[in-house]
């Protein structure tokens, strides 16, 4: 069998903030391990496929992420590697059509597609890796596969998943699928030992999948294929037209398919799985200490109980409290209860309800050549520290309402303003007046720093008119004019 991975990289992960935003999303957090959840996805979809390559759906913001992530893998080759790139979100039934499609193109109606979702963490890599050849087998033979999690307590956070008649010992047919229940009623699921848990995890035969789409649901078909057919598809990075993509409906791959289709199964699996939905579950990849106070970074804790805490550059101390969840970073702090976790969300709410960029961004914000950090935001300057990756260079661009002052702090920067092109070494300095066509470059093969100092009446990250750009951000600045 040809397996195919397809990995889901999206999503902002409202419920972790704010160490996750949209900008710097859940699958890109670092664990106490110092890894992520989209590196270790990534490990486990090289060790399913059958010859090392995986399509990856995601965003234009993620794609620098992911493939920086995925040249870590010692056996990765990015030829192998397809990336597609949703200009915005539909939901995964459009998600996984346009993959079935791709994968079709590259593979044919037999390849075996495993989706998997770039935020779960598993760690028993032995037996996901027989349970994924368990699901192929029944893709095989025209199942449409998802992998139920065996329970292991009465959860009320997750969809279940009612077995039907017997495949084999480790398969049953789906009987129906269950939305969320109450605790009473996830007790009696429980109990009755017919329920698994709805992972989001899935395994198709691609002409199967396709087959049942156009079954169940035409419509996500139908308009999968016009914008499919609209796009160069011959690259490893693939870019959906956004008139086109947003005429796709926004509806889960459950509710168009799974609850229809005719010939489905669900895969008893057994291997650990979290989809560390809350801080609660994050909470419970530490270790807890005599007091039962779990803690990653620097903290210290004085007549404390049963806290988890998660502290950013700065020592946290707490004294005299229970049960709290204390999340620290730069520029945010949480505070809350441990039974109230789910209410994070409400937060990032509120803060996009206000226009706050914290909903969004951190102070170090990640782009396509390296990043940024927000030392200073006042209202009559601004001041970043940049990072620039070697070879990377940032777009030929001008600002309105705003001049720039770059300092090297490490490094040689190649700079452009106006006409002019010229090397910067350390410790040397630049004025970029207001409408001034600028560009920095990094020609070395090393990271160089700058500071730079931005003065004017405002800062925002839409004052910036770009004319030329390597990442292809020019298409995007103009598709929100």
């Amino acid at each position: 069998m040809n397996i195919i991975p397809v990995i889901l990289s999206g999503g902002a992960g409202t419920r972790l903030w704010p160490v996750s935003r949209k900008a710097y999303p859940k699958p890109f957090m670092k664990l106490a391990s110092g890894q992520t959840l989209a590196e270790l996805t990534f490990n486990r979809a090289m060790d399913i496929s059958s010859d090392g390559s995986v399509v990856t759906v995601t965003s234009r913001d993620y794609y620098f992420l992911c493939k920086d992530l995925y040249k870590k893998h010692p056996q990765c080759d990015l030829d192998k590697q397809t990336f597609l790139l949703e200009p915005m979100g539909r939901n995964t039934a459009p998600a996984i059509a346009l993959a079935a499609l791709q994968v079709q193109q590259m593979h044919g109606d037999d390849a075996i597609m495993v989706i998997m979702p770039s935020d779960h963490l598993i760690k028993d890599s032995v037996t996901f890796n027989s349970t994924v050849q368990q699901a192929a087998k029944l893709a095989a033979e025209g199942y449409l596969t998802t992998f139920g999690i065996f329970p292991t307590a009465p959860e009320t956070g997750y969809g279940y998943i009612k077995a039907g008649s017997k495949l084999n010992e480790q398969a049953a047919e789906i009987a129906s699928f269950v939305e969320k229940p109450n605790l009473e009623t996830a007790q009696q699921y429980l109990a009755s030992g017919e329920y698994s848990w709805n992972s989001g995890m899935f395994c198709f035969r691609v002409g199967s999948l396709l087959d049942a789409l156009q079954q169940t649901a035409p419509d996500v078909l139908s308009q999968s294929r016009v914008c499919f057919a609209q796009t160069d598809t011959s690259g490893t990075q693939i870019e959906f037209d956004a008139n086109l993509f947003q005429q796709l409906p926004d509806i889960s791959v459950d509710y168009a398919v799974m609850e229809k289709a005719s010939k489905r199964a669900v895969v008893d699996s057994r291997f650990d799985w979290n989809d560390i939905g809350s801080w609660n579950a994050m909470a419970s990849l530490s270790d807890s200490d005599e007091s039962g106070n779990r803690i990653e970074g620097k903290a210290v804790t004085v007549d404390s109980e049963n806290c988890y805490i998660r502290a950013g550059d700065r020592l946290v101390a707490v004294v005299g409290v229970n049960d709290l969840m204390v999340v620290d970073t730069t520029d945010a702090v949480l505070i809350a209860h441990k039974d109230k976790s789910q209410g994070v969300k409400d937060v990032v709410q509120f803060l996009k309800a206000k226009d706050d960029e914290a909903a969004v961004f951190h102070k170090t914000v990640h782009r396509p050549w390296g990043s940024y950090t927000i030392l200073e935001d006042e209202d009559d300057c601004k001041v970043k520290r940049l990072v620039v990756k070697p070879g990377q260079v940032l777009s030929l661009q001008l600002h309105h309402k705003r001049s720039e002052h770059w300092t090297v702090v490490s490094g040689t920067a190649k700079v452009r303003v106006g006409d002019d092109e010229f090397l910067l070494e350390a410790n040397k300095s630049v004025y970029i007046p207001v409408e001034t066509l600028h560009r920095l470059e990094n020609p070395t093969d090393e990271d160089i720093a700058l500071i730079e100092v931005q003065c004017g009446s405002y800062f925002g990250e839409d004052d910036i008119e770009r004319f030329e750009d390597i990442y292809g951000r020019i298409d995007e600045q103009q598709a929100k004019a």
